[in-house]
């Protein structure tokens, strides 16, 4: 059973009234609670969240760098991640045992991240190792659970970002021949192929079929992907680049490093979350951007930077659905509950499961 899974037999339900109250009402609350608590609450927005949610935030940014602002956060005897349960995880494991970390909506989760659970890993590290023997360091992006964490960190392995991806992979190939990279597939390849290895040195374990995905000389193989992807990001393609330069001779293409290989290699550049920003923002006065990445971000990019044209690389992308869970009704339920001492949706990680991802964070810090 999955860390998710054992909190979704105590799922909470949000009361009918916070459904019910319009949005100053619901601020009002917010702003109330916020006073109240003053230093014991901090509250963490990731980029992706919706403008009503991240106006409240103490602090924004990507899922490691709020974890890392959250372990730092003495004071606080609440943090409230307003992001997906993965990243709430984190920030349980690098903070202070008497913190509690809560997540405004149980059901905010990452498909990426579910597309690796513990035993999909054992079953392929086995049959990996059968055949390359002690050979094999797992690295697993950020965007994982906390028990593939701990897997990795129990196996000599490290976590990584879209940013230091490159920092990571390059360390872990430093120790052995070759390394398994969980759970992005298109991470990992860009990453690989970004640092010299070829895409003949990579094959693919499908965790569904259980089986390693490669027609060549398994000793040519340097990285081993995992058969899972971003859902948001998946959805750019090589056709809405084509489309936009055939009406945007002058429009430079800015993707994010989970999207395909393909779109990867015929955009302008490609980078993190944290890329991106910076990239946007020093962009010169009056320049075109298509930006493939999270709606919510790219709306807020384009709302922070009138001086410039942007706009989303595919024209009907929608937002992170599972991200967009934590509304203001959601955040405004979890901050009451707080101030009644009745705190619901407190995010738990089990010591053993934070002893190895622990490890597997200490590497990559």
């Amino acid at each position: 059973m999955s860390i998710l899974a054992g909190f979704e037999e105590k799922l909470s339900i949000i009361p009918q009234k916070y459904k019910e109250q319009d949005e100053k009402e619901l601020i009002a609350i917010v702003e109330r609670v916020k006073k109240n608590l003053g230093d014991r609450l901090f509250i963490l927005g990731h980029h992706y969240q919706k403008d009503e949610v991240i106006q409240f935030a103490d602090v924004t940014g990507d899922s490691l760098a709020l974890s890392r602002v959250a372990s730092e956060q003495t004071k606080a005897d609440y943090i409230v991640f307003c992001g997906v349960h993965f990243m709430a995880e984190t920030a349980d494991i690098l903070t202070n045992p008497h913190q509690q970390v809560i997540l405004p909506d149980m059901q905010a989760g990452c498909s990426m991240a579910d597309m690796a659970n513990l035993q999909q890993t054992e079953v392929a590290w086995s049959y990996l190792t059968e055949q390359f023997g002690n050979t094999i360091v797992p690295l697993t992006y950020v965007n994982s659970t906390a028990e593939i964490k701990s897997f990795v960190g129990e196996n000599d392995g490290a976590t990584l970002t879209s940013s230091n991806a490159a920092k990571i992979v390059q360390w872990a190939l430093g120790k052995k021949e070759r390394i398994l990279f969980l759970p992005d597939q298109h991470l990992g390849r860009n990453t690989a192929y970004e640092l010299g290895i070829s895409l003949e040195e990579m094959a693919l374990w499908d965790p569904i079929q259980g089986k390693l995905e490669y027609e060549g000389n398994y000793e040519d193989i340097k990285v081993i992907l995992w058969k899972g992807h971003c859902s948001v990001h998946q959805n750019f393609t090589v056709k809405n680049i084509e489309a936009l330069r055939a009406t945007h001779s002058d429009i430079n293409i800015l993707v994010h490093p989970e999207c395909c290989y393909e779109v990867v290699q015929a955009s302008d550049y490609s980078g993190s979350t944290s890329f991106i920003i910076d990239k946007i923002n020093e962009a010169e006065k009056g320049s075109k951007w298509a930006i493939g990445t999270e709606m919510n971000l790219v709306k807020r990019l384009i709302d922070n930077n009138p001086d410039k044209q942007i706009m989303s690389l595919n024209p009907y992308m929608c937002p992170c659905l599972t991200m967009n869970r934590i509304d203001l009704p959601h955040l405004a339920w979890a901050l009451e509950s707080i101030e009644d001492n009745k705190p619901i949706n407190i995010i738990k990680v089990p010591e053993k499961v934070q002893k190895g991802a622990l490890a597997a964070i200490g590497r990559m810090l």
